[in-house]
């Protein structure tokens, strides 16, 4: 394992470092996350076109950069410290390797274009606060009960009567980006209760019967809204084998798709544990720049012993949580102990950067609250921190009783 960056990598991360220093400043951030969009559209444009931002884990057959996964986390890592408010993880993370890995050809080819150049944005709706279920971060998603079952609740979808492709009814709690995304890619149920399986459909935004209202939340840097799917015509991603639901190609084979959403999952992990050691990092180094000007009984406060500690563990710990986020980024099956580092490390050092800019760390408006928000909405998003190394663990088999050793004949 060679854990040097290439060039490529490192004049990747200093250009966006340097846009996002000049167009992404605290001040910047919160004036964007209240327009109508959650983001600046233009500095979305301006990374989409310059840098291929989304595009970058996209195949160059589509139009994407060609790069890996990590690449796509290394970036990420540079717009985690800034806390950039953007359709970056919905597009580029959750929804275009899923349509990579169960569209068609002709959805393949219409669909990543447009992704990958920014044009195009998506997003994935699945039924309730069950994100993280969905994608495997924090348990087995094999079982099918976060998206509803088949019974009544979560999305369920039905084929047309006339023969015209799907209908969706159901409803969708936490929808990143769903209020402004183009694309829904939307989890349903379908077959019934004795052959329910979970499919993915896709439902244009101007789809009739599809209501979108954006939702208060803690972290207005990750927007979400409430999706309403009110017999909406629908677009079944992939190939279904015998157009009952129960097919046995591409994504009519519910087996597939769970098992691409857990795919899928893997990589975000990874990504999201980039970008919470970036905003860890950003967090410990406003702090150390405020220690070292703050004064008190004539010198700065960075200068007692008790705050060097203190800034010395956080440091500990957010390069242990970059290691591990840079270790999953070559081995996508650590991702999810590397989330929960990673996690840790951002709400750690998050809760130390309001302490220790004391009593004006405490005002609401600061911007270490930017940090704080972020670090405890991701925690209910994509973990709790301690059911994603539950199930890591249980992955790795430690909880698993032992094997007798086998008995030998004498």
């Amino acid at each position: 394992m060679d854990a040097a960056f290439t060039a490529e990598q490192d004049e990747m991360r200093r250009t966006l470092r340097e846009i996002l220093g000049k167009r992404c400043g605290p001040d910047e951030v919160k004036a964007a996350v209240r327009t109508a969009a959650g983001h600046d559209r233009e500095l979305w444009q301006q990374l989409s076109q310059q840098l291929g931002l989304p595009g970058i884990a996209i195949a160059e057959e589509y139009g994407g950069v060609g790069c890996t996964p990590a690449d796509l986390a290394l970036a990420c890592e540079e717009t985690g410290r800034a806390l950039l408010p953007s359709p970056l993880l919905a597009t580029a993370v959750l929804c275009a390797p899923l349509i990579t890995a169960l569209g068609t050809g002709a959805q393949r080819a219409a669909l990543l274009a447009p992704l990958a150049a920014g044009g195009l944005t998506a997003a994935l709706a699945v039924p309730g606060p069950a994100l993280a279920t969905a994608l495997a971060l924090s348990g087995d998603n094999t079982a099918g009960d976060w998206a509803g079952g088949g019974r009544a609740g979560g999305v369920q979808a039905r084929a047309d009567a006339t023969g015209g492709g799907w209908r969706l009814y159901g409803e969708s709690a936490q929808v990143l980006d769903g209020h402004s995304a183009s694309l829904l890619l939307v989890a349903a149920h379908t077959g019934g209760f004795a052959r329910s399986r979970t499919l993915l459909f896709l439902v244009r935004e101007d789809a009739p019967g599809l209501v979108r209202t954006r939702q208060a939340v803690l972290d207005e840097t990750r927007p979400q809204a409430r999706i309403q799917l009110r017999d909406v015509p629908a677009e079944l991603l992939g190939e279904d084998g015998n157009g009952d639901g129960g097919g046995d190609a591409g994504g009519g084979d519910g087996a597939d798709v769970l098992g691409a959403l857990a795919a899928t999952g893997r990589t975000a992990c990874t990504v999201l544990a980039a970008e919470a050691v970036g905003a860890a990092g950003q967090a410990l180094a406003r702090t150390v720049e405020y220690v070292r000007q703050r004064e008190q009984f004539g010198r700065p406060i960075g200068s007692f012993q008790a705050v060097k500690h203190r800034l010395a563990d956080l440091y500990v710990q957010v390069q242990a949580a970059r290691s591990a986020a840079y270790y999953a980024a070559w081995d996508p099956e650590q991702g999810g102990l590397a989330l929960a580092q990673a996690l840790e490390a951002l709400r750690v050092t998050a809760g130390e950067a309001i302490q220790l800019h004391g009593g004006i760390g405490f005002t609401w408006e600061h911007d270490a609250h930017l940090y704080f928000k972020r670090a405890a909405a991701d925690e209910l998003l994509f973990g709790p921190v301690h059911r994603l190394r539950a199930h890591a663990a249980h992955r790795a088999g430690l909880f698993t009783s032992p094997t007798e050793p086998e008995k030998v004949a004498v």
